[in-house]
């Protein structure tokens, strides 16, 4: 079994694809046969790889989430300022110590948001998130989450992380794992004071979609 729930890679063309069936058995469970087509075709496009590999390699879970990452640009809107970067790109910046390693900028090589080029960024500081539309926590800046948030209130970023108990702490997406599967949960309180519109698409697909800053839905 691959990490990331037993998804496999696969490579037709320039784009990988990763298998979502044992995702959508799990979703089909809870939903009507109309919603868990939608809601499967979904999950095949976030988890869709823009990134070259071996066929036979098995994706780790931070395969899984950098795809994620890229997908996560594409639904989700950004006011409009926010979309006219002094640098150019579309800007996924990792904050403190990255656990994804080549494996981000190799998702993202030669990819496309919105007509503009995505790179990789690294910073150190919430200070250098400014041309950052994506911005992953790494899980070593647990104990300086709320500090962090605190700078980068009301900002049009995107925070995702893996850390425990980020959605509650006021971080907007937070990697989780169903089995050995990778989810999110949404804190969609934190979006929308940022700004920040999520695709009711993108919604379908969360396993929690919080309502409240506060801890709960």
């Amino acid at each position: 079994m691959a990490a990331g729930g037993g998804l496999i890679l696969m490579k037709p063309h320039r784009t990988d694809s990763l298998r979502c069936a044992q995702q959508g058995e799990a979703t089909r469970s809870v939903l009507g046969l109309h919603s868990w087509l939608t809601v499967l075709a979904l999950l095949c496009v976030l988890l869709s790889v823009p990134a070259l590999h071996a066929q036979n390699a098995k994706p780790t879970d931070y395969d899984v989430k950098a795809a994620y990452l890229y997908n996560f640009g594409r639904f989700v809107e950004w006011p409009a300022q926010v979309t006219t970067t002094k640098s150019g790109h579309f800007t996924v910046c990792v904050l403190g110590q990255d656990p994804f390693g080549p494996r981000l900028d190799s998702t993202l090589a030669g990819e496309t948001i919105g007509g503009k080029s995505i790179v990789a960024k690294r910073i150190s500081s919430p200070q250098e998130s400014d041309d950052c539309q994506i911005l992953f926590l790494s899980p070593a800046e647990s104990g300086r989450a709320k500090k962090i948030f605190a700078e980068l209130d009301k900002r049009a970023v995107l925070t995702v992380s893996d850390m425990p108990e980020f959605a509650q702490l006021g971080g907007m997406i937070q990697f989780v794992l169903e089995g050995k599967r990778v989810r999110f949960e949404v804190n969609l309180a934190a979006t929308q004071r940022a700004g920040l519109t999520l695709s009711s698409e993108l919604l379908k697909v969360a396993t929690t979609v919080r309502k409240n800053s506060a801890s709960g839905d």
